[in-house]
């Protein structure tokens, strides 16, 4: 059995979707679990905390990117964007450790928002609250789990063209 959060476990088996999870060399950095989880980077997501307005919430993007405070701010019409210290993420997240904490937002009471560049692939791979253990699943799942909002959030998601549509 693997340590990953309770919280997700949970959510994960209640939800009915297959999920994959992918226990790794101990790493603290994204590039370096998607490298170990053989995953492309683009795929491999990262959870950034950030206070949107006063209000904590989650930022999910590629691990081959970096949240821009402005972009965000834009695209969501914020007045004020900072990244969430680290005592404060471990406040908002008990069961995570520092750094690893997935990309459900829901699981602690707070919005989700997530970079269209992921929506692009069919597979996303994320930490599960530990910095050896990962879980796979389709974007199409991880999108109905954790609704996020999708807004531009980095200088490199002009790089890939308009997101994709989605249809009815």
């Amino acid at each position: 059995m693997t340590e990953i959060a309770r919280s997700l476990h949970e959510l994960l088996d209640n939800s009915g979707i297959e999920y994959q999870i992918l226990h790794h060399e101990r790493d603290f950095v994204a590039p370096n679990t998607a490298a170990h989880t053989h995953t492309p980077g683009r795929e491999f997501a990262k959870t950034v905390f950030l206070q949107i307005d006063g209000r904590f919430a989650v930022c999910v993007l590629p691990a081959t990117h970096h949240v821009s405070l402005r972009k965000l701010a834009r695209s969501i019409q914020a007045e004020d964007v900072r990244l969430a210290s680290e005592h404060e993420i471990a406040e908002l997240c008990p069961d995570c450790e520092i750094g690893a904490a997935p990309p459900f937002g829901n699981l602690y009471g707070l919005p989700v928002y997530a970079s269209p560049v992921l929506a692009r692939d069919e597979w996303i791979t994320f930490n599960a609250g530990t910095h050896s253990d990962a879980v796979r699943m389709r974007y199409e799942d991880f999108a109905k789990l954790a609704q996020p909002v999708v807004a531009p959030m980095s200088r490199h998601e002009d790089e890939f063209g308009p997101a994709p549509t989605a249809s009815a």
